[in-house]
């Protein structure tokens, strides 16, 4: 049976978890899977302009402090993936931290998530999840001095644990 371009064997589509065998969304059981230390790493990045740059590097920007805040608000966002993506499982995070790097040769910010739990699985949705809203909050403080803001590049950088293993990502 083909349906959203894949082959359902086993109950299930192949490959794809959260599709059943009729290839509709379902939430993947994972009562079965024992607990195990989980850990990813996702990061992004925010461009902008010099004045917007500046003002956020120095914490002077109108609206406070804005590294902060964009911390905490990745924080605060790991903690509800569940309520933001539908079928993400509620994880008992043990650990987030955000940590933003300046580029001023690029004006532009990275920020990157790190993301820890004792579960029957992943950490990697929290951890993209927390760097995605630390950029949207890096944006909305600062939309003020600079609109054309460009975020992207927001990507798992490495994960452990699970069934599935290691991954790291090659490249840049």
């Amino acid at each position: 049976m083909r349906r959203l371009g894949v082959v359902a064997a086993r109950g299930r589509a192949r490959g794809l978890t959260h599709l059943d065998a009729r290839g509709r969304a379902r939430m993947v059981d994972v009562s079965p899977k024992p607990w195990s230390l989980r850990e990813a790493v996702a990061a992004g990045w925010i461009s902008m302009g010099a004045a917007a740059f500046a003002a956020l590097r120095s914490g002077s920007l109108a609206k406070g402090d804005a590294a902060a805040l964009a911390r905490a608000a990745g924080i605060a966002a790991a903690k509800r993936t569940a309520d933001l993506i539908p079928l993400c499982h509620a994880v008992p995070l043990e650990h987030v931290e955000v940590r933003l790097r300046y580029d001023g040769r690029r004006r532009a910010v990275q920020v990157e998530a790190t993301a820890r739990a004792r579960w029957s699985t992943g950490v990697e949705m929290e951890a993209l999840v927390a760097v995605a809203v630390a950029l949207l909050t890096i944006y909305d403080m600062a939309k003020a001095l600079d609109r054309r803001m460009t975020l992207g590049r927001i990507r798992l950088l490495r994960k452990r644990g699970g069934r599935s293993g290691a991954f790291t990502r090659r490249g840049p």
